[in-house]
């Protein structure tokens, strides 16, 4: 019998976001970088503010202005969103170098937008994942994955949201769920990764897969989130954590990203049962070390 490795090889989601400034050049930057890294996944957003937002949020300046892209909160929203026809582009430039594209949906018109395209896999973000409309156009329309990340969320909501997919094996075939703490950037002290195990063991057997989306700084509790059983592990990505923006403080730039996708790779390599008692690199040692009576 060989080494058995019982962990699966962790697939990871590069989340561009917005962290393209609203600049396609840089959104194909950050592809080519996703994929140099050894990310599985590059992932944007899909929003349509005038849906999203109320007037009143539409027309107030951005509550940190320092990052806005625009005069009121909604010209910035519209400054950082690609249309149809850009998100097409985008996955076609994925398809050519070869990483998977995917999108956070925001509300039911980017919803259908995104379905038309029929990506393998679609996200809902934690502010959306009560948007019950919005999640009837994902169960019921399109035929792909659905990640659904469950930050600022009760376990009562978790339990809707398990309920509303539980039809048909949708759960079991289509959905992935999420540990996640929401905040930008969130401490350690507030990961609370042992969520990864209770979601394990209260859904693991209803639903195709457990992630973790990390908004924390560093790489070294991925590693846990990935031994504790998340399958997924999703980080914010960008070229310079400088950049004007709120993701990109809370994200990885290429050398940590790169680094992150090293280790997890070690990681799944080393979680496994050793295959006899003692190994073929442990024999010479044997002889050589080993107290002889």
């Amino acid at each position: 019998m060989g080494m058995v490795n019982l962990y699966i090889k962790p697939k990871i989601i590069a989340e561009i976001g917005c962290n393209h400034k609203g600049s396609m050049d840089i959104a194909f930057e950050l592809l080519d970088l996703a994929k140099q890294c050894g990310a599985d996944v590059a992932k944007f957003q899909k929003r349509n503010s005038k849906e999203l937002l109320s007037d009143k949020q539409y027309n107030s300046p951005h509550p940190n202005p320092e990052n806005s892209y625009g005069s009121t909160y909604g010209e910035h929203r519209e400054f950082l969103e690609f249309n149809l026809d850009q998100n097409i582009q985008l996955m076609n430039y994925c398809n050519k170098i070869g990483i998977e594209y995917s999108t956070s949906v925001w509300d039911v018109t980017s919803a259908k937008e995104i379905v038309s395209i029929n990506p393998k896999m679609i996200k809902v973000p934690s502010a959306c994942n009560n948007h019950f409309e919005m999640l009837k156009v994902l169960r019921d329309e399109y035929h792909g994955d659905i990640h659904i990340s469950l930050g600022m969320t009760t376990e009562d909501e978790v339990s809707q949201i398990i309920n509303f997919f539980d039809k048909d094996d949708i759960l079991k075939n289509r959905v992935i769920i999420y540990a996640c703490t929401s905040g930008y950037p969130v401490p350690f002290d507030q990961l609370c990764l042992l969520e990864i195990k209770k979601l394990i063991n209260n859904f693991g057997d209803k639903v195709k897969s457990v992630g973790f989306s990390g908004h924390h700084l560093g790489i070294s509790v991925d590693i846990a989130a990935y031994t504790l059983g998340a399958k997924w592990i999703e980080r914010h990505f960008t070229k310079e954590r400088t950049w004007k923006g709120t993701d990109h403080a809370a994200s990885l730039e290429p050398a940590g990203l790169s680094k992150l996708i090293r280790d997890l790779n070690a990681t799944h390599n080393s979680l496994k049962y050793k295959e006899k008692d003692i190994l073929e690199i442990e024999k010479p040692q044997r002889e050589k070390l080993k107290w002889q009576k």
